[in-house]
């Protein structure tokens, strides 16, 4: 294996039960029912896909740019006073990919001008110079595009590479581009489908530096 993707949202940093909090909160100031069941069908989706499934939960109608920007609006206040909350391992196991030699990407559905922000913001910007994002792709994860599209930026084939993923949406992508998928669950637990996708299901990013030092042993 020559390479390995990172997702961000759920991987590297912790936001997107935070992401959570900021669409509840404006959606109770909005009087929208049920959004703590919306929010976690848009994991992994792009801003594109995500908008479909908002439209199916509140018709045609409604204002998704509005309301995306103020759920923006309240994450952006939160992580100003509070800091990006970063996932514990995550110097580690890029520190040790670097210096290990792997090619090292990023593949986000997150827009580029978020993703970059969130790297400077916590001095791991270094680790990616090339980076693929939501806004490069049409349609995002569970379809492969973004992580052709890593691949092909990064000049490695899609089955050199590993895919770290927390969502069930990011799994389907990586395995559906020919990937080697490990799967970090955050706020989607696995089920059966994830463990017929997923060539390793880890609890944490300690536990897939093991599981890459070690097979990285077995050369």
């Amino acid at each position: 294996m020559k390479a390995v993707i990172f997702d961000m949202d759920g991987v590297l940093f912790d936001t997107e039960a935070l992401c959570m909090q900021a669409w509840v909160a404006v959606a109770k100031k909005w009087g929208l029912p049920k959004m703590e069941e919306v929010f976690p069908q848009c994991i992994g989706l792009n801003s594109n896909d995500s908008r479909q499934v908002v439209f199916r939960a509140y018709g045609e109608d409604f204002d998704y740019p509005l309301f995306r920007q103020h759920a923006a609006a309240w994450f952006h206040d939160y992580v100003d006073k509070n800091g990006l909350p970063m996932k514990p391992g995550v110097r580690e196991i890029l520190s040790w990919l670097k210096e290990a030699g792997f090619t090292l990407g990023l593949a986000s559905s997150t827009r580029q001008e978020d993703v970059r922000s969130h790297l400077e913001q916590t001095g791991i910007a270094e680790f990616f110079p090339i980076l693929t994002t939501g806004d490069m792709v049409e349609h995002s994860k569970p379809r492969p595009d973004i992580y052709l599209l890593a691949c092909d930026r990064l000049g490695v084939k899609p089955e050199q590479a590993y895919a770290i993923e927390d969502s069930p949406n990011g799994i389907r992508a990586a395995h559906a581009a020919g990937m080697c998928p490990i799967m970090v669950p955050d706020m989607i637990a696995p089920d059966e489908e994830m463990q017929r996708l997923s060539y390793i299901i880890l609890k944490d990013l300690g536990q897939v530096l093991t599981f890459l030092k070690n097979k990285t042993d077995l050369k």
